[in-house]
């Protein structure tokens, strides 16, 4: 499997050539506010350059280990409303997420995970971009303005 680094940012419809030889399309994921990645890759298994397709559940998460190849594990935290009491508790799930080879993650990064099928016993997420590749979308029949 091969991954290229580019100068810029691509837009989906964009076509590059990877020094094997291998054609990749960058691939519209449906999500409008999150850029594709800057590095390309021929990983079967990327929303962006393979034929994953994506869920509409996404979350806001941060990496805690990203030790396994092409995996991580991620810290989900959110706030459940405890009506009896009138107050918030803090709870947290941690989930085994793929990470395609376009997208560099390490420890303590913030990452916007999509839900898909499952990929094996434990990982049903994939994680479509860091949050600094997430733009601002005003409107549903707005385009990107990059």
């Amino acid at each position: 499997m091969a991954s290229i680094k580019l100068q810029s940012r691509p837009r989906p419809g964009d076509t590059f050539t990877l020094p094997s030889g291998k054609k990749v399309e960058v691939r519209d994921i449906g999500i409008p506010w999150v850029l594709p990645p800057a590095a390309v890759c021929d990983d079967p298994l990327c929303p962006w350059h393979g034929h994953l397709k994506v869920r509409l559940k996404l979350l806001e998460v941060a990496v805690e280990k990203a030790r396994m190849r092409k995996a991580a594990v991620v810290v989900h935290e959110w706030l459940h409303y405890i009506r009896k009491y009138n107050r918030y508790e803090r709870r947290r799930r941690k989930l085994h997420v793929r990470v395609p080879e376009c997208i560099e993650v390490k420890p303590g990064d913030k990452v916007i995970i999509a839900e898909t099928r499952p990929l094996s016993k434990t990982i049903s997420w994939v994680v479509i971009g860091k949050k600094e590749d997430v733009t601002e979308w005003k409107a549903k029949h707005e385009t990107l303005q990059v």
